[in-house]
């Protein structure tokens, strides 16, 4: 039941505006790009989060759903905004020129752009690092994936999921450590050959 929360993104009900609003926002300390975004996605482990995918209205720019709740993609979302990086606003903005490059149509029969959910939704998020980011080659080799890589995978029932790869190992030293939410609220954990993998990369903005 877990595993077929994850990622929904459907349109279950309606919730007033929220802004982005973290009781406990982290302070990340400067260092080369991928140990930043590592030490953002290490410290959403600290924070309790009830997994809940239903669709909600939030505030642009900057908007959030409310901090106790989210999704896998809410883990990438808010780890790039440790970071000074609004997804919202950059996937936003990218498929509002780009529309038809973005499975919204083919996935979810959307003829138009929704600030709300689009960059909460895996499928578009993937497109949006491959447009602006690097997209790398898919590796059986762990040792391949480095950190601050963002990796996707399909989970059973077709459903998208998202996470973020770190720099700590599994207790057998041979695979990388994720930070993702698959039900549980954002965790640590060894699974990135768990699930089939669809999407591998790496995303710095360009200054």
């Amino acid at each position: 039941m877990q595993i077929r929360l994850a990622m929904m993104g459907l349109v279950l009900s309606t919730m007033s505006l929220a802004p982005f609003a973290d009781e406990n926002v982290d302070v990340i300390v400067q260092q080369g790009w991928p140990d930043n975004l590592v030490a953002a996605a290490m410290a959403r482990t600290t924070h309790s989060v009830r997994y809940d995918g239903r669709y909600m209205r939030i505030a642009y720019p900057n908007g959030d759903v409310p901090a106790d709740i989210g999704v896998c993609t809410d883990v990438v979302i808010r780890s790039y905004r440790q970071l000074g990086i609004d997804l919202q606003v950059l996937v936003h903005e990218d498929m509002r020129q780009h529309f038809s490059s973005y499975p919204s149509k083919r996935i979810w029969g959307l003829t138009r752009t929704d600030r709300n959910i689009d960059h909460r939704r895996v499928p578009n998020l993937q497109i949006f690092f491959e447009r602006h980011g690097e997209r790398l080659p898919i590796s059986h080799e762990a040792m391949q994936y480095q950190p601050g890589e963002i990796v996707t995978w399909m989970l059973p029932g077709n459903l998208p999921h998202i996470g973020i790869v770190v720099d700590k190992w599994s207790e057998d030293g041979k695979r990388p450590l994720i930070v993702h939410n698959i039900g549980r609220g954002p965790v640590l954990e060894d699974m990135l050959f768990d699930y089939t993998i669809t999407g591998r990369y790496r995303y710095q903005p360009r200054n």
